[in-house]
């Protein structure tokens, strides 16, 4: 018999088992490698970003569809469980970018396929959330699995940097050759982040699948005959959407804010790589520090979330990640905001905004997916969420794009990186007038 302690925390581990995918492979090892390949620090910019753009396309064409297919035939674990398998594949192809050998549009098509099959999964997994305790609860358990996400990430990433990712002495942050015997002349040990991030996933996702059903649905269709009921039920909550006023200015202001965070954590490596031209493990101890700050305060937004309600959380967060990006534009190789503060003190003053970028996503991403309950339609929550991804995604190319573009155009990361910042205080000005839900669950 499973208890709803066990629920919960299988409900954890599938977020500690996606979270590398995030951590290690976009963010803060394979994407900084990637730039590595490239010429210049523009030009990988600007073809990750693209990458990026199809990538979200695709998660917001097909969430919002796949969640009322789900709604109608029920099994969120079964779509999990496809979507694991696509990542599986797609994570552990990324070994085959050895420099000299490395085609760009297989790395490409493997990244892109585990991106987009993690992001659809999350879907469903978020989804879960209101079947682990009552609408009270739902902050802190919330708060808590970002936490819990984080750490996954960190443990990770502390394992790849001291076992696995050469220094440009050929060594790993512990000064030992990568373990294994990988060769470091041909990157092998930066490059197995891909299969470790496959094998890291199909190891803890078990605790998921062992603990975490819910409830059996009533009702329930086939496959085949969801399919052809979810487009015209997709399309009658999409017509109805203006009627919800609080709903459609929520779903409107975190596809914003959504949006220039996934910005963020596409390019920070690459920014760091290209402009600051920090090595790999110093782009993994800022990763380290961001996501042990983004675990704790994720926790603890959780508890302010329980207490006050989502809205105060993402409105501080928000002003901390715009204030976080404007700190970042102003660093480059030798000062800070035109200040000189030594050889080291860019690189201090990045790792410093990366405990404030981690601080701020944490919280933002756990205080978001409450909310989203709160503002659900009952009875089509995996809908719902599917909107909330659509929300997440349908403008996800946006960051990417216009970092991309801006990039080119100007010939400057720092430019480049300018869109972001739009983007967030366009989300904060939006969701200004979104309500709040304490934990009585009346609207303030």
């Amino acid at each position: 018999m499973v208890t709803q302690r066990q629920r919960i925390w299988g409900w954890f581990f599938y977020f500690w088992a996606q979270q590398p995918y995030f951590t290690l492979l976009l963010t803060f090892v394979f994407g900084p490698y990637v730039a590595t390949l490239f010429a210049s620090g523009v030009d990988a910019q600007s073809i990750w970003g693209n990458m990026n753009t199809v990538a979200g396309l695709l998660v917001a064409v097909l969430s919002p569809f796949l969640g009322a297919v789900a709604d109608k035939a029920g099994g969120k674990r079964r779509f999990i469980a496809f979507f694991s398998l696509l990542y599986i594949v797609g994570a552990a192809a990324l070994w085959y970018s050895e420099p000299g050998h490395f085609d760009i549009w297989f790395i490409a098509l493997f990244f892109s396929l585990g991106l987009v099959a993690t992001e659809l999964a999350a879907m469903f997994a978020n989804a879960m959330l209101p079947e682990l305790g009552p609408k009270e609860a739902l902050g802190r358990i919330s708060g808590s699995a970002w936490g819990f996400a984080y750490l996954g990430g960190v443990v990770a990433l502390m394992i790849m940097l001291a076992l696995f990712v050469e220094q440009p002495s050929g060594l790993t942050l512990l000064g030992h050759p990568p373990a294994f015997g990988l060769d470091a002349s041909r990157h092998e040990g930066t490059r197995i982040v891909g299969p470790f991030t496959a094998l890291w996933y199909a190891v803890f996702i078990v605790p998921f699948f062992l603990w975490t059903r819910g409830p059996r649905q009533e009702g329930r269709v086939s496959i085949g005959r969801a399919l052809t009921m979810a487009w015209p039920e997709l399309r009658a909550t999409l017509r109805d959407l203006p009627r919800q006023p609080a709903l459609l200015r929520y779903l409107l202001s975190s596809m914003l804010y959504r949006d220039a965070l996934n910005g963020m954590f596409v390019f920070g490596g690459i920014y760091a790589t290209g402009m600051l031209k920090l090595a790999a493990v110093d782009v993994g101890i800022f990763g380290i520090v961001a996501a042990i700050s983004g675990g704790v305060f994720a926790w603890l937004g959780g508890k302010a979330d329980s207490a006050f309600g989502p809205k105060p959380v993402i409105i501080a967060c928000l002003l901390l990640l715009i204030a976080s990006a404007l700190v970042l534009l102003s660093i480059n190789r030798t000062t800070v905001f035109g200040m000189d503060l030594g050889p080291s003190g860019p690189k201090f003053a990045f790792i410093a905004v990366g405990a404030a970028i981690g601080a701020g996503a944490g919280s933002v991403q756990a205080a978001s997916r409450t909310l989203m309950v709160h503002l659900a339609t009952p009875g089509k929550m995996t809908e719902s969420f599917g909107l909330y991804q659509l929300a997440g995604q349908a403008t996800t190319f946006i960051a990417p794009f216009f970092v991309a573009r801006a990039t080119e155009w100007s010939g400057s990361q720092q430019i480049g990186i300018m869109p972001i910042i739009a983007l967030f205080v366009l989300g904060l000005a939006l969701f200004l007038a979104v309500p709040n839900f304490r934990p009585s669950r009346d609207p303030a």
